[in-house]
């Protein structure tokens, strides 16, 4: 995987628009980006009914072949937030100081793996409570970036989520 790589979370009922629009951002910005769901080369659907179709399977995935990771939301980050490897990337990006970067929902998934105690975040207003629990510092803003966490809350907010995961992509 070349060093420029950032892994993208999929998987049934992501939200449409907060993986597509980043994506592409991202590939624009000059990044390569690997999709990865439960399986490899597998159709899901966003809660709107856009299909993505994964590069590779989360199983296989290695954070050291990435410089970040992006948490859609949607529903599917409930699913994942059960998944094993899903969590001990997200500890690994976050050992590494690697951009964490979670929209809406998304932020189900960092506070599984126990990397947001300590962290100022945003997200949803229906996770607040999760992100307070999990020991996050909640506000109420477009986009929080606290080291390498960027957050967001919803889609509006996706051109100052996109900046800022560029901003501290550059560092």
């Amino acid at each position: 995987m070349a060093a420029t790589g950032i892994l993208i979370f999929a998987g049934d009922d992501y939200e449409d628009l907060e993986l597509w629009y980043p994506k592409l951002r991202l590939i624009e910005a000059g990044y390569s980006v690997v999709v990865a769901g439960p399986s490899a080369q597998a159709k899901y659907l966003g809660k709107h009914g856009y299909p993505c179709v994964t590069d590779a399977a989360i199983s296989d995935m290695k954070a050291s072949d990435f410089q970040g990771v992006l948490c859609p939301g949607g529903w599917m980050p409930d699913k994942l937030r059960r998944d094993p490897q899903v969590l001990a990337l997200l500890k690994e990006f976050d050992a590494s100081r690697k951009l964490i970067a979670a929209i809406c929902h998304g932020g189900w998934m960092p506070i599984s793996a126990g990397i947001y105690r300590g962290v100022k975040v945003t997200g949803s207003p229906g996770i607040k409570d999760d992100l307070v629990n999990a020991g996050a510092t909640f506000v109420d803003q477009s986009v929080v970036v606290d080291g390498h966490h960027v957050t967001s809350r919803k889609p509006d907010d996706l051109p100052d989520f996109c900046r800022a995961m560029l901003e501290v992509l550059k560092r």
